[in-house]
């Protein structure tokens, strides 16, 4: 008599055909935190990949419709005391909020700068 298995997840699937899975996900994911806190945005490694993907794309999606109303991203960023357009600067992080809705809130900010 067999001995059933049960079927591999996805997860255990890429693992078994590259066993350097984990240390790849684990550099990308703290290339995009690193990425992400260089323009001053609070971050951990311990937040989920997709979310970490997620937040880095709305924050270029952003810079890039600031770039095309003029903004200058070196002056009008969150680290700046005296940004030239405070609309053009990203909304910060708040304390506990989750990064599915600080995403939300930078695209309705995005969408509010007109082309």
């Amino acid at each position: 008599m067999a001995i059933a298995t049960p079927p591999m997840r996805d997860d255990d699937l890429d693992l078994s055909l590259n066993p350097h899975r984990a240390e790849e996900l684990a550099a990308a994911t703290q290339e995009t935190v690193d990425r992400l806190r260089r323009r001053g945005i609070s971050v951990s490694a311990r937040e989920k990949p997709e979310d970490l993907v997620d937040l880095l794309t709305a924050v270029e999606r952003f810079e890039d419709r600031v770039e095309a109303r003029g903004g200058d991203l070196m002056v009008d960023d969150l680290r700046s005391s005296e940004p030239d357009d405070p609309q053009f600067v990203i909304p910060q992080r708040e304390a506990g909020e989750t990064l599915q809705n600080y995403i939300a809130r930078i695209e309705s900010r995005r969408r509010a700068l007109s082309p």
